[in-house]
């Protein structure tokens, strides 16, 4: 590639994060810090932390990261360990199955929560039929534990991201280094605890970073569990008097600096350190075989994690499969017809194509961007393409809420981007939004295979008169097809759920994706749940089946996507 070429890239990434990333974000600032009359003003921000209401959504939001990113790594963590250490009954389907929470958003799982830990859900109904509760007696578990709710419904999604990025840091781990703390006596649980722990901080840091922002930002699970005393339904509920209201505005910015806050600490304290060790190969290492007692102890922890992590989504799949549940273990009457329906549903038909169009078109734009940018970074040596590195993969440390929000500010009548304005038709936004948003999933995979494959190709085409650019499309791109395939197909597939991005920008039913339709969907009384349902699963069929292709695709790889 030629270095005017690497210029033009760098440039043209610059160009594009500049109007979309960083005056988005210029945007809330402005909103936050100025009054009606252009001067600069605190009092805003000042009053986000003296309003009782605002604080204890902030306070709400930071718990339901920490406990979401806690749980998410308790899971995760004991899961991880066995996998790497030890040899066991079903551990590559186990492998695979890790993956099923991935592949439906979690809002569209609380549906499913909600209808078996609901007063009249499956869950009493099973302590009434063996006896714990009196006939007619009901638990409000929802009721009394909306928060704790949201944080199992966040930790059961995102987990498999920690076991990803946690499952590769310790195949990496030197098994020299803990063979030497065992020959100075340090053993078991302290020897993990003073040595293999340290060594995965970074990927502890890697995973933990998108869990923590993501259940931070999190909007579409407390809407559908109606706990509102949080800062993101907060702001969601300020859209609907934007031009205003400057609180909506200081909301998000306080949002977005506790996130780059947390992000900081973070780096600080696990993503700082990074320790040299020898390749693994090198030393005797590897799963090992254990006694028949302790493996099938290892298949059975793998399963009861996979069992309760997939109970939303086989809740949604009953709802969607039922005429009516109300008060049953399971629903009283099945029938297909809500799976037509949702395919023919004049809201549903529309949303499908509306997805449709919106992922592929910024799966298309990420694809290009991507691999133009991963080879800046990877083959060339252009001054500042740490900083295009860092800039691409910026999107995963800012919450999704807070692009589209400052989408939003910056397409109000008098600005720049006016022309846009998602309130008459968002499409443009929208694409724009999912592809910034997923871009550095397909950097990672594009930076990946540009780093496993040799310059040698390339340059002995070079030799033979084919000029770089002509080299990289003809020699290159064809060795590193499964990681641009896996990219797209994560970008494309990610985009078609998106959550924040498409219930604030999508305003007009015309122009809902599936993400909103669903969420419409589930209001409307009478059969909208069991519609939304049915097109969850249809959606959830769709992801699952992307998933899938996309680790086959990578292989263990699949973990060094979800990193920061």
């Amino acid at each position: 590639m030629s270095h005017r070429f690497a210029i033009f890239i760098y440039l043209f990434t610059a160009l594009f994060f500049g109007a979309f990333f960083v005056l988005p974000i210029w945007e809330i600032l402005q909103g936050a810090f100025f009054d009606a009359d252009g001067s600069f003003t605190i009092a805003y921000v000042v009053e986000v932390f003296a309003n009782p209401i605002y604080l204890e959504g902030l306070r709400n939001a930071f718990f339901m990261a920490v406990f979401s990113t806690l749980l998410s790594f308790l899971i995760a963590m004991p899961l991880a360990f066995l996998s790497d250490r030890f040899i066991f009954p079903g551990k590559t389907l186990f492998a695979a199955l890790i993956l099923v929470p991935i592949i439906l958003p979690p809002f569209v799982g609380a549906i499913g929560v909600k209808q078996i830990l609901g007063q009249y859900g499956a869950l009493n109904v099973l302590l009434t039929h063996v006896g714990l509760l009196s006939d007619g007696a009901t638990i409000d578990w929802l009721g009394t534990g909306r928060f704790w709710g949201v944080v199992i419904m966040n930790a059961l999604h995102l987990y498999p991201i920690f076991y990803l990025n946690l499952v590769a840091s310790l195949a990496n781990v030197d098994p020299a280094m803990e063979e030497a703390a065992e020959n100075l006596g340090c053993t078991g649980f302290r020897k993990f605890w003073k040595v293999t722990l340290p060594l995965i901080r970074p990927g502890i840091f890697a995973g933990g970073t998108i869990v923590f922002i993501w259940s931070f930002t999190e909007l579409g699970v407390p809407l559908i569990f109606d706990y509102t005393r949080i800062t993101s339904v907060q702001i969601f509920d300020g859209i609907k008097d934007l031009s205003g209201n400057p609180f909506p505005f200081a909301l998000v910015f306080v949002m977005l600096a506790a996130a780059i806050l947390f992000y900081a600490l973070g780096k600080g304290f696990f993503g700082r350190h990074h320790y040299s060790m020898m390749a693994k190969a090198i030393s005797s290492s590897g799963p090992r075989k254990i006694g028949p007692l302790a493996a099938w102890g290892c298949t059975f922890a793998f399963a009861a994690v996979t069992f309760i992590a997939v109970l939303p989504h086989m809740g949604v799949i009953f709802i969607s499969l039922s005429e009516d549940w109300y008060r049953t273990l399971v629903p009283g009457e099945w029938t297909l017809r809500n799976y037509e329906i949702a395919l023919a549903h004049p809201l549903t038909v529309s949303s499908i194509g509306n997805s449709l169009k919106y992922a592929s078109i910024s799966a298309i734009l990420d694809v290009f961007l991507g691999i133009c940018i991963a080879y800046v970074v990877v083959r060339t040596k252009l001054p500042g393409r740490n900083i295009l590195d860092a800039m691409a993969m910026l999107p995963l440390a800012v919450p999704g809420l807070v692009i589209a929000f400052g989408y939003l500010a910056m397409t109000q009548e008098g600005k720049l981007f006016n022309f846009l304005n998602p309130v008459e038709d968002p499409t443009v936004l929208l694409i724009i939004a999912y592809a910034i948003r997923r871009l550095p999933y397909m950097v990672r995979a594009a930076a990946a295979g540009f780093q496993q494959t040799s310059e040698v190709y390339e340059e002995a085409a070079q030799n033979l008169g084919c000029p770089p650019l002509k080299a990289m499309f003809k020699v290159t791109l064809p060795l590193i097809t499964a990681n641009i395939m896996a990219g797209a197909l994560l970008c494309f597939a990610f985009a078609m759920l998106e959550v924040s991005d498409s219930l604030i920008l999508a305003q007009q039913q015309m122009y809902y994706p599936i993400t909103k339709a669903i969420y419409e969907l589930f209001q409307v009384l009478g059969d909208g749940r069991f519609i939304a349902a049915a097109l969850g699963v249809w959606a959830m069929v769709f992801l699952a089946l992307t998933i899938f292709a996309t680790s086959i695709l990578l292989g263990k790889k699949l973990g060094a996507i979800f990193r920061v």
